[in-house]
């Protein structure tokens, strides 16, 4: 059983196999999410919100995602895992690094995740200076959803979209090795996912991106209140959490999901 490295994503990119993601913050979740064939594993700081009860993901500290990083390190035995640098960690390229060196020493991340576009492109490139693995994040950035009015869709109009464009290549060229993007319409993520030679991972993306990535809780329907239009409730069609969790990846495999009311 081979380690799933970003060398491994990048062929599946070139060979059309879809990539499979899903959030996981222990060692109990990810050994079942493994079983079931996930190819990455991100600890998100998701886990702000479904783990400690918070509005946002803003409260998030680096010491919480290290430890739930080191959770699922443990637990971990192909599966490549990438994890969130929270809220206000990575302000400058200095800054950023010493976050990367704890998350990867001390967690036991593959990869780290940032948001931004052109304002992270030193960052992005200090890091990889210092091999550091990089996912960038576009479209719908949480980390900024006072500053972006809500969680709305991104990218809608001309301008808008072509600035992302534009973006994910100049992060490509700085060295960024995989893209999530998020809450954008499917036929500029399509576009996205075709210009780049990374892997482009969607979540309310449509289904033209390299892979898919949801937040655990949602697909599991674990929560309460508003559901995101690009979330499906697996658990809802299936008899266990081992089921749903194997019906996602083939999903995601197959290209079933999402399907065109998950999209936007």
């Amino acid at each position: 059983m081979s380690d799933i490295t970003i060398t491994t994503l990048q062929q599946m990119k070139k060979q059309g196999e879809k990539i499979a993601v899903l959030t996981s913050y222990d060692a109990s979740f990810t050994r079942l999410i493994e079983e079931a064939g996930v190819d990455v594993l991100l600890v998100g700081d998701s886990l702000g919100m479904v783990i400690q009860g918070q509005e946002s993901t803003l409260p998030v500290k680096v010491d919480d995602v290290v430890y739930h990083t080191q959770n699922v390190a443990r637990a971990r035995r192909k599966a490549l895992i990438v994890a969130d640098m929270p809220f206000m960690s990575y302000s400058s390229a200095t800054q950023a690094l010493d976050t990367a060196a704890r998350l990867m020493k001390e967690g036991g991340a593959h990869m780290v995740k940032l948001e931004g576009g052109a304002t992270q492109l030193d960052t992005v490139r200090h890091l990889v200076a210092h091999a550091v693995p990089v996912c960038a994040h576009l479209g719908l950035l949480p980390q900024s959803v006072h500053k972006l009015g809500g969680y709305r869709v991104q990218g809608r109009d001309e301008e808008a979209a072509t600035v992302m464009k534009e973006d994910a290549q100049a992060l490509q060229e700085a060295g960024a090795q995989m893209l999530v993007l998020e809450c954008v319409p499917s036929a500029l993520a399509d576009n996205i996912s075709q210009m780049l030679n990374i892997p482009v991972i969607g979540i309310g993306a449509g289904a033209a991106c390299d892979g898919q990535v949801l937040v655990l809780y949602d697909m599991l329907g674990v929560i309460s209140g508003y559901l995101p239009r690009f979330v499906k409730n697996f658990l809802a069609e299936t008899e266990s959490i081992p089921a749903a969790l194997a019906a996602y990846v083939q999903a995601v495999k197959e290209g079933r999901f999402p399907a065109a009311e998950h999209s936007f």
